[in-house]
């Protein structure tokens, strides 16, 4: 077979990578003033509030390039930035991309990265701003800043939730964390033996889950369709225990959850049960889903309650910063934040 085609960055130079990468660059937002090309981006002031979130993703931390493909790469960079603005139940309307690259990255693998970024950029409708890159002594580095809008009497924060409301959350969960273990799983048989085939196309939807996820900003525009703003709001990034015990502790409240109202999807359960791991444990401390959790006061029930991808999991409580999940069996069982930790010994 014909070898691919492999440019060296070093054959056209920083800048020529950039022009090369700013050529099919489109803006949506008129507060896009101007872009890349100078010093600094332009932002056009408006009566909005700007919120403003920033995502670091190392090579060999966050993903692995021997099952992540960079396209997919690049979208996931701006999708998972985009679920922060949307976990503030704002709009995402621009983005900066900073990126460190070794000499083992042609100007084709750059190109496939920043496929990605732009597709990712169009579904989202956010504006690719600006940015940096550089050199790499080892590995891919990427950092990607989002910037969105929103009203200020329209904005979700950790600490709105009230004893009462009701706990929410989005899609399904454990998915992520299901779909990386069979990606790990086939890189294991890969390094045992390279002739080897992955077998993955039984877990589609799992393994999509891990390398392509969604922002959820769907959820977002649906809720000012139907005026509903979260009282409180986050997006499941560490697991949803973590994510519960985020929002009771800065709240002030209690969050108690029903194991038969948790979201699971049944490739997520059969595929647990395949790798001997508890389904409940994937959803609760999985990680990665990108779903949104979020309480709404009680009287918003009635505008939600028929939305067929909103699930009404729990309550809040009056036992602050406290966080519970009700089995099955009635057994109340204290979460604590199991997802990954990056510091952790």
């Amino acid at each position: 077979m014909e070898e691919p085609k492999r440019t060296e960055i070093s054959e056209v130079g920083e800048f020529g990578l950039i022009d090369l990468l700013s050529q099919k660059v489109e803006h949506y937002h008129q507060s896009s003033v101007k872009g890349i090309g100078d010093d600094a981006a332009v932002l056009a002031a408006t009566d909005l509030q700007r919120v403003v979130t920033t995502d670091l993703l190392l090579e060999g931390i966050h993903f692995d390039l021997r099952y992540m493909p960079l396209q997919h790469l690049g979208y996931k960079a701006v999708a998972v930035n985009v679920s922060d603005v949307a976990a503030m139940n704002a709009i995402p309307t621009q983005i900066t991309v900073s990126i460190g690259l070794s000499n083992r990255f042609s100007v084709e693998a750059v190109e496939a990265l920043y496929e990605g970024i732009r597709a990712a950029c169009t579904n989202y409708k956010v504006d690719l701003i600006g940015g940096d890159t550089t050199a790499s002594a080892a590995g891919l580095v990427l950092s990607i800043t989002a910037i969105g809008e929103v009203a200020s009497d329209k904005v979700a924060l950790r600490n709105g939730a009230r004893k009462g409301d009701i706990i929410c959350v989005t899609g399904d969960l454990g998915a992520a964390y299901i779909g990386l273990q069979v990606l790990e799983r086939e890189k294991a048989v890969y390094l045992t033996d390279p002739e080897a085939k992955p077998e993955i196309s039984k877990y589609k939807y799992i393994v999509q889950r891990q390398l392509r996820p969604e922002a959820r900003m769907d959820i977002v525009h649906e809720l000012r369709e139907r005026q509903v703003v979260p009282t409180s709001m986050i997006d499941v990034s560490d697991g949803l225990a973590s994510e519960l015990l985020h929002l009771a502790r800065n709240s002030g409240v209690g969050l108690q959850v029903y194991e038969e109202n948790l979201p699971i999807d049944k490739m997520t359960y059969d595929t647990a049960v395949e790798f001997n791991v508890d389904p409940v444990t994937c959803v609760m401390n999985g990680g990665e889903d990108y779903e949104l959790l979020f309480t709404i006061r009680q009287e918003d029930y009635e505008k939600v309650k028929s939305h067929p991808d909103i699930h009404f999991i729990g309550y809040a409580t009056d036992l602050a910063g406290q966080a519970h999940l009700i089995t099955k069996g009635g057994t109340v069982v204290p979460l604590k934040a199991q997802g990954f930790n990056h510091f952790k010994e």
